[in-house]
């Protein structure tokens, strides 16, 4: 199985959580970075190594695989890994069998293996850092998390998380979150993803000293961001149907793009937006970008 998504989209969480409700959840599970090992050591570290197998290797050491054995391991950042230990890598999965660098005999081990990328898989393969075939071998199950920034709708749900967490942790008594701080959190685009969102939400959490979050609670960054243009002018003379769809085309632009809060904001089921026609989507791309709908018609209404 492959985790794919952005840094700080939860591909580790995400992992842990398909650990923690397989039958293997009482059996270990390992996460390892490759990007973080040394490559002169990355054999050892998933293999074991024997006694002497080394210069410093002064007794046996397990990997890995055998620490795993019956759970799971993560291998995060797979990419990175060399692709002559990716092929090492595919005979184990193929085989089942480890043999410790300076061994001579091979241990049966029962893993299930996950690997987590930030790369764009396919093209890491154009590329040349990562074997096809080991792609082929793990992508029996691919899952793709989607950025922070195309689910606003998990933005104050995560928060009030964050929230919750945090007041315990530093001892605080933070209720919520003010309109003005949801606002800010809405119009960020989270290149960090959620890992930026629950670091921004501890920084807050510590320097607030009132019961709801506010924008003055959050780094300079997000709390001078301009906010969304939150009105319009109706012409005399526009038909309904261009009012609304201009109402439509800006509630979407407020919203990210994200069509489900422009449904929850207009009032309207999700399906109604997503029948309507692709007029909308330029909008939806370039509307944070000058702050009005593309001009085709009469009135300067889509």
């Amino acid at each position: 199985m492959i985790i794919t998504g952005e840094s700080g989209t939860g591909k580790e969480l995400a992992a842990r959580a398909i650990h923690d409700k397989s039958p293997r959840h009482s059996r270990p599970y390992l996460a390892i970075n490759c990007a973080a090992v040394p490559e002169t050591l990355i054999e050892s570290e998933l293999f074991g190594h024997e006694r002497g197998a080394f210069t410093g290797a002064d007794r046996r050491r397990e990997g890995c695989f055998e620490r795993a054995n019956g759970g799971t391991l993560l291998l995060d950042e797979i990419t990175e890994m060399r692709p002559e230990m990716q092929a090492k890598l595919l005979r184990v999965l193929e085989d089942k069998k480890i043999s410790r660098l300076g061994g001579s005999g091979e241990v049966a081990v029962d893993v299930r293996i996950l690997a987590a990328s930030n790369r764009p898989l396919e093209r890491a393969i154009r590329e040349g850092r990562l074997r096809a075939d080991l792609y082929y071998r793990l992508c029996v199950f691919p899952i793709e998390l989607p950025p922070l920034r195309d689910r606003l709708d998990d933005v104050p749900l995560l928060a009030e998380e964050f929230i919750h967490a945090f007041n315990l942790e530093h001892g605080k008594a933070v209720q919520g979150i003010a309109s003005d701080c949801l606002d800010a959190l809405n119009a960020h685009h989270w290149p960090g993803n959620v890992r930026e969102l629950r670091n921004t939400i501890e920084r807050a959490v510590i320097v607030s000293r009132a019961p709801m979050l506010s924008v003055g609670d959050l780094s300079t960054t997000l709390a001078s961001q301009p906010g969304p243009e939150l009105g319009f002018t109706v012409r005399l003379g526009s038909t309904l149907e261009e009012v609304e769809s201009e109402l439509i085309a800006r509630t979407i632009s407020f919203a990210g793009g994200n069509k489900s809060r422009a449904a929850q904001i207009l009032g309207v089921g999700r399906r109604t937006l997503y029948k309507r026609p692709d007029r909308y989507k330029a909008y939806e791309t370039n509307g944070h970008s000058n702050g009005r709908p593309p001009r085709n018609g009469r009135n300067g209404l889509t």
